[in-house]
């Protein structure tokens, strides 16, 4: 799956990532305004040549990153690539501990509440853990599924690991006996793009889809509490409002139990949790003229929003009023937007890219329209060949039969 440009937000750290590099830095004007930069294309390789069944080298890929996400406390950042790496990161300070080789691209990961472990999804459809504590051990098959994955999460206990594939199902596993399944949660049309453990009510789980739908889920039982369409914030004379989408990103703010969500497009959806009567509240959808590729809550902050425009490539929302206002004036928002103008080289090939999962959707299959359209041409032909064929008359058949009977006569 490619990927487009990504945000992160853990304490004081920020990364904004694109193609194969990241930017870390901090949103605290009282840290030091230094940069970190990582090239996934200057990591170590593996020194063996992969080949083909022909004999051929096959693709390494672009280095391309595809996912990556901090630690609970922050003090880990991880990533993985489309060269098949998973790269571990200290943050404090920053510096790469390990760049260690996974068996398929991955399209998810997070790390364990216990920060022990990275758990990885990949697309054919398995979860491998990794070890933090041994940062170049390699890794374990924890449990698959018959179809790609598309994200992973851990319950804040570390109980239970949650994963989302491509055929609309969300699976509960034990995590101590990842083979034991506590249940599934059924009800999305489509595939289920992003998955969330709301992590002060540990007991819910919300999740995303390709049939633009946010839903909220005991998720031990398997019981959906709310269904929430997106399409209840949109406009519908918006020229974007029809068109087919997918969640790329949940984000939460547990201060005041909001939740924000960024798609491929120039909106991001804001949602009220109301834990007590388990529903969902639409809240606002902020608009942008330009594509938003990421968005992240900084708890006791604000929304910070990434989206495609070098003059302001990051804006930060905060609640007014009971409405969600950008702040222009913030000066950590000033200074880390500089450092992104400068670095915007490692951005620019994302501004073409979708979030990967237009080629997810289920293909329709309309036989019967099918069968009426090649009905009606075969009645179009024949009625063709009708009006081509002789008329019957004088020349036809009739004429031959009485000449014959004309020459039997003559003979008697």
């Amino acid at each position: 799956m490619a990927s487009s440009a990504g945000l992160a937000l853990c304490g004081h750290a920020l990364v904004v990532r694109g193609g194969s590099r990241l930017l870390a830095t901090s949103t605290s004007s009282s840290d030091d305004d230094s940069l970190f930069i990582y090239d996934c294309s200057a990591a170590e390789k593996k020194s063996q040549e992969h080949k083909g069944e022909d004999g051929q080298p096959v693709d390494q890929g672009s280095d391309t990153v595809l996912a990556s996400t901090f630690s609970k406390s922050g003090s880990y950042f991880v990533l993985t690539d489309d060269s098949k790496r998973l790269i571990l990161f200290r943050t404090n300070p920053w510096q790469c501990l390990s760049v260690r080789t996974v068996v398929r691209r991955c399209t998810a990961l997070t790390f364990t509440a216990s920060e022990e472990k990275i758990l990885v999804a990949d697309k054919s459809g398995d979860v491998y853990s990794f070890s933090v504590l041994e940062p170049h051990g390699g890794g374990r098959l924890e449990l698959g599924h018959l179809s790609m994955l598309l994200d992973v999460a851990v319950s804040p206990d570390d109980r239970f690991v949650l994963t989302a594939d491509r055929d609309e199902k969300i699976r509960v596993s034990w995590a101590a006996a990842p083979h034991s399944i506590e249940s599934f949660c059924l009800g999305h049309t489509e595939f289920v793009s992003r998955i969330f453990v709301v992590p002060n009510h540990p007991e819910l789980l919300l999740s995303s889809s390709g049939d633009r739908t946010l839903r909220l889920w005991e998720y031990r039982s398997g019981r959906e509490l709310h269904c929430c369409p997106l399409t209840s914030l949109q406009d519908p004379t918006e020229p974007w409002s029809d068109k087919r989408f997918a969640v790329s990103r949940i984000t939460y703010w547990s201060q005041e139990d909001c939740v924000a969500l960024s798609c491929d497009g120039p909106v991001v959806y804001i949602f009220q949790l109301d834990a007590a009567q388990r529903q969902l509240v639409p809240k606002q959808l902020l608009t942008f003229q330009h594509r938003v590729w990421d968005a992240a809550f900084k708890e006791g902050h604000g929304l910070w929003v990434l989206q495609d425009c070098q003059e302001d490539p990051l804006v930060l929302f905060r609640p007014v009023g009971g409405q969600w206002q950008s702040v222009p004036e913030s000066a950590e928002l000033k200074r880390v937007c500089a450092h992104v103008r400068v670095n915007w080289a490692m951005l620019e090939g994302c501004a073409g890219m979708d979030s990967g999962f237009s080629s997810l959707y289920k293909a329709a299959c309309d036989n019967m329209t099918a069968y009426l359209r090649k009905k009606e041409q075969r009645l179009q032909q024949q009625l063709e060949k009708r009006r081509q064929a002789p008329p019957p008359g004088p020349s036809g058949p009739a004429k031959k039969m009485r000449a014959g009977a004309s020459a039997r006569g003559c003979s008697s």
